[in-house]
């Protein structure tokens, strides 16, 4: 049975978000159709119900809202305005939702004359974005929003509309900026910690349970003291791109932060050591006196 509050919607991009999305629209009764660059993302949905597209405008048809969930700008671009795009063959009538993270001059350049467009921060992780517990900071314009907001309802538990289209990214990028900045400060203590002679787990429970840790610290310190990177909750490729998008914003306006320049280096550098695909959090080999190895 179709939702009441919604008609059909595609989910573009099947990463951890996109997966959530789609998964929870799934379970509340919402007609999914979605597209995956690599095919073999877009099965388990198709299994639960969704239908499967060969290409981007295929996904896009008969529904009346599209979610763009793809990693950066030349994503973004190739779903719009590749040989197959959603843009490709005209305008699209229905909703276009932006909410991979970009500059926030890249949605209005890329989304160009699209009526109803919103661009959104998405705040959370997986499992909140399977059930239905994001936090959601959206720009666009004022009529776009409000027929837009019984859809982003059923994504999250709290829906924020923050002004003109580009508002949602600025949000994000500066909610990153935070998350990037935290999680490296909590590595950059633990080594050195390890490095003058305290117990890693030691320094983990008490930065954890202080006063001094935020939620994102005393969640990414079981990472860190089980020393697992593996199956991302955010990739550290994704936060390096969005401190540095951070960086490119600071620099439009005039201002110089050094804090967001020197995390950007950090990250940079942990890719370059090959932890991109891994957890953010797998900043700390960056840090760690042998290039490359985490003590």
């Amino acid at each position: 049975m179709t939702h009441p509050a919604t008609g059909p919607v595609a989910v573009l991009g099947l990463g951890t978000m996109g997966t959530g999305l789609a998964s929870r629209l799934l379970e509340q009764g919402v007609r999914v159709r979605v597209w995956n660059r690599t095919e073999e993302r877009t099965e388990p949905l198709a299994r639960a119900g969704a239908v499967a597209a060969a290409h981007p405008a295929e996904a896009v048809e008969g529904t009346s809202a599209a979610i763009c969930t793809v990693a950066d700008a030349d994503a973004l671009s190739a779903v719009l305005h590749g040989p197959d795009g959603i843009l490709a063959r005209g305008p699209y009538p229905g909703a276009l939702v932006c909410a991979g993270t970009v500059a926030p001059e890249e949605v209005v350049h890329l989304t160009g004359a699209t009526p109803s467009v919103l661009d959104v921060g998405m705040l959370g992780n997986r499992e909140h974005a399977r059930s239905g517990e994001l936090r959601l900071f959206v720009g666009g314009e004022e009529r776009v929003f409000t027929a837009g907001r019984p859809l982003l309802e059923l994504l999250g538990k709290e829906v924020v509309h923050l002004g003109e289209l580009g508002s949602g990214m600025r949000m994000k990028l500066l909610l990153n900026l935070l998350m990037g900045i935290e999680v490296q400060a909590l590595a950059e203590a633990v080594e050195l910690a390890v490095a003058t002679g305290l117990d890693r787990q030691l320094v983990l429970g008490t930065i954890a349970g202080s006063g001094f840790a935020s939620p994102v610290m005393s969640f990414k310190s079981k990472r860190l003291a089980a020393g697992r990177f593996d199956q991302p909750d955010f990739r550290l490729s994704l936060m390096a791109k969005d401190l540095l998008l951070a960086a490119d914003q600071a620099a439009a306006a005039g201002l110089r932060l050094p804090l967001v320049a020197a995390a950007a280096r950090t990250h940079v550098r942990a890719i370059d050591q090959g932890h991109g695909d891994e957890d953010c959090v797998a900043v700390a080999h960056a840090l760690a006196p042998t290039q490359g190895t985490h003590t």
